[in-house]
């Protein structure tokens, strides 16, 4: 057997997710094999080079996918084409038999080698069933072979010569038989002309908005944001350099708030805006090149409470100074800290040990779910920005000052409840009782 296997790309193993649609559970993480399809290997060969998605070409963009989704090994098959760099990559099926263990056999997915890389469909692939003596397809996209079915299928595979998507579901099926149905939730998109570029670009994108959003940051942030990200995707632009922008911006916008007039409070108030939209743009632009990082989470977040508290510092300074009283800079200050201290509760709590992957700030708590749990998270939704503009536009910004005032330090006892009852339930699990 050839051994022109070059590396393996590892990645961690993905929770399985339930499937209704197949059975028998996949035991081990599989092999994923990107396979070129010859027509298409000829359309794009005819109009240039492997198209780009979002600052990234296509196989590389799966086999980062597929890595982070919890694929063992991860290749492209090529025969005479030209691989990009350090992709893994097998000449032939027989060699492709090397990637597999002896001791133990791992399921085999061949997928289109134009095919659009996603986690969440290719988790779901991970955790899709099916008879261990069946194979499964989405036509012309997605090949699934179980571990029993492998060392047949890569024989036929390779004894037919069949080293395109079209060919290999056509022989798989000539020797064993019509595929099961992989379920429809699993819906991969295939960029086979150029034109596909614009509709795969904008499915990735519409993956990232989140179902934690809040109604004005899903409709009116998410849309601007978007936009900003698919831009900055090709360029050297990073994601942390743009959480430093916004940060920047809205201390930029913070001083306005010392004026009482309407129209310089309005410039903070759209300021501040333009901060909380460059601040969903930062995590869109890192999941999309899977820049994720520890770091870029912590700057991101304490970045985000330093504006909050600078703009409430700023709007009790204006206040004492247009009424000559000292007492809203205790209002300031009430608010101030307890927007610190919530802050540093809960990243104590729920980010300071966390180690896995994915976003570093997911929750207000370490048990997410709960009703009360909801409401906090619900309050952290930057929503509140748009009251804040409302009033601006008015000239009364320290309103929103004085509403924050009260909500920042019952926000903060909250935290501390929700803390006490949760050490409290973990200690009665501890001791079964």
């Amino acid at each position: 057997m050839s051994s022109s296997i070059t590396h393996s790309v590892s990645g961690l193993i993905a929770d399985p997710m339930q499937s209704e649609d197949l059975h028998s559970a996949i035991p081990v993480a599989p092999i994923l094999v990107l396979l070129p399809d010859s027509d298409v290997s000829h359309r794009v060969a005819a109009e240039g080079d492997e198209p780009i998605v979002l600052g990234l070409g296509l196989v590389r963009r799966t086999v980062m996918a597929a890595s982070r989704a919890g694929y063992s090994q991860i290749y492209l098959l090529v025969r005479d084409q030209v691989a990009p760099p350090a992709i893994a990559t097998v000449r032939d099926w027989s060699s492709l038999a090397t990637a597999f263990p002896s001791h133990q056999r791992a399921p085999l997915i061949i997928a289109h080698a134009a095919i659009v890389g996603e986690s969440e469909w290719l988790k779901q692939l991970i955790a899709a069933r099916i008879e261990p003596d069946m194979w499964a397809a989405i036509p012309y996209r997605i090949l699934m072979l179980t571990a029993a079915t492998v060392p047949r299928a890569l024989a036929v595979l390779e004894a037919e010569k069949a080293y395109d998507l079209t060919a290999a579901q056509n022989q798989l099926t000539h020797h064993l038989g019509p595929p099961a149905q992989i379920p429809a939730a699993i819906d991969p998109m295939a960029v086979v002309a150029s034109t596909d570029v614009d509709a795969a670009e904008w499915r990735l994108l519409r993956g990232l908005v989140k179902d934690t959003d809040g109604f004005m940051a899903r409709h009116v942030e998410r849309p601007i944001s978007l936009r900003i990200a698919r831009r900055l995707a090709s360029t050297g632009v990073t994601p942390n350099q743009i959480t430093l922008l916004s940060v920047g911006i809205g201390l930029c916008g913070a001083p306005f708030f010392i004026s009482t007039h309407w129209l310089w409070q309005t410039v903070g108030a759209l300021l501040f805006l333009a901060h909380s939209i460059l601040d969903g743009c930062d995590g869109e632009l890192a999941r999309l090149r899977f820049q994720e990082s520890r770091f870029g989470g912590i700057i991101d977040y304490w970045g985000d409470n330093v504006v909050h508290i600078v703009v409430f510092a700023c709007m009790a300074v204006g206040w004492s100074h247009f009424i000559a009283a000292s007492w809203p800079l205790l209002l300031g200050v009430t608010a101030a800290l307890g927007n610190f201290g919530s802050a540093w509760l809960v990243y104590w709590r729920v980010m300071h040990r966390k180690k896995e992957s994915g976003p570093l700030f997911t929750s207000v708590a370490t048990v997410p779910g709960r009703r009360l749990v909801r409401l906090l998270d619900a309050a952290t939704r930057r929503d509140f920005i748009y009251l804040v503009l409302i009033f601006a536009l008015f000239g009364k910004a320290n309103w929103f000052l004085l509403l924050a005032s009260v909500g920042a330090p019952i926000f903060f006892f909250l935290l501390v409840f929700l803390a006490v009852r949760e050490r409290f339930a973990d200690r009665v699990a501890m001791s079964g009782g």
